[in-house]
């Protein structure tokens, strides 16, 4: 159909004046139910798998790694790549998919604890054995780099995956205590408080200290892990979807201007205001450097939070740190800002 100059400026401005409707509330783009797979709980004796899909280890963090694990009471099993090496990750994609595979495939491994974080576990993604994966429900649990795994795993399988300690760090009683208590023990609740080591450390080094910049009660899904990979996934099919979760978030070494930019990205691809909560953690390292025009790292999350009328918070014992606690991805869990906690309503293992 032919349209006149003056009919289609008619059309123009009837469009231009006709009413706005606002974007639809929280209510209408609720996050999908996920059905979740929770694994079997670690038991004295259990044999874990030790591997590395992420970044190359050495023979020291190997053998730490492996007295770590026998100091819990537990056995190992050494991934039969696991001192490869193709560049700065632990050996090539296949050989690092074949560990991963080979530990859900043995039915013994009742646990798998990478060695490490660092980089190459989003190569992995597009090549997993989901299915495998969903037939033989395991603990993984590591930090870091390893939350592409996390997110992958959580969005293809729905098993409850956890985001805490990896294999070679130095197990304080902090972290000892809060993972054995989420991984052997599948209590209804179970309440996290913040570590005091931490709170004490936040008199000298003010980005442990915990602040509120939203206060409240916020209950959803724990979602989330180490920013820079939560926002690489944005826009992928194993993107964290944190629509009416509580998005937790850390990050390690990086400058303020780098968090603005990937806080923004997930803010544009789901929105910060859709979450329940936002948890972030305790960020190492990364201050504005001496001398350079920079926001401070306050500055930089209270931009992106302080807007939210959700409850947020920042400090919080997760991340790069010594003494962090387990976070279970998919769990319902519970916030409370006065408290300063965060308390688990399911069990997070079976």
């Amino acid at each position: 159909m032919k349209i006149s100059r003056r009919g289609f400026g008619a059309s123009v401005a009837a469009a231009i004046s006709a009413p706005s409707f606002a974007a639809p509330g929280r209510a209408s783009i609720r996050r999908p139910s996920v059905h979740l797979i929770k694994p079997p709980r670690l038991r004295p004796g259990d044999l874990v798998g030790l591997v590395a899909p992420g970044g190359v280890v050495d023979q020291r963090l190997i053998e730490k790694s492996v007295q770590n694990i026998e100091a819990l009471g537990l056995r190992v099993k050494v991934g039969a790549y696991l001192g490869a090496a193709f560049g700065n990750y632990a050996g090539s994609v296949q050989q690092r998919l074949a560990d991963l595979h080979a530990m859900f495939a043995d039915p013994e491994v009742k646990m798998i604890w990478p060695i490490r974080g660092g980089s190459g576990c989003i190569s992995l993604l597009s090549r997993l054995d989901y299915a495998l994966i969903r037939r033989n429900p395991k603990i993984l649990l590591g930090y870091s780099d390893i939350t592409a795994l996390h997110l992958a795993i959580h969005n293809k399988t729905g098993l409850v995956t956890f985001h805490g300690p990896v294999a070679s760090s130095t197990l304080a009683d902090y972290p000892r205590e809060h993972m054995m208590a989420v991984l052997t023990d599948p209590r209804p609740s179970y309440t996290i408080p913040m570590a005091p080591e931490n709170v004490v450390k936040a008199h000298t080094m003010p980005h442990f200290g915990i602040r509120t910049v939203t206060a409240g009660v916020a209950t959803g899904a724990l979602l989330g892990g180490n920013l820079s990979i939560v926002a690489a996934l944005a826009g992928t099919p194993y993107a964290a979807d944190f629509r009416d979760s509580l998005l937790f978030l850390e990050e390690v070494d990086e400058a303020p201007y780098r968090l603005d930019r990937w806080m923004t990205q997930l803010d544009l691809s789901t929105g910060f205001a859709n979450a329940a909560g936002v948890i972030v953690g305790v960020c190492e390292d990364c201050a504005p450097q001496e001398g350079r025009r920079s926001l401070s790292l306050d500055q930089t999350f209270d931009q992106h939070l302080q807007p939210l009328t959700i409850p947020a918070v920042t400090g919080y014992s997760i991340g790069h740190i010594r003494h962090q606690f387990t976070v279970p991805i998919g769990v319902r869990a519970r916030l409370d800002t006065a408290a300063q906690t965060v308390t688990l309503l399911e069990a997070a293992v079976a």
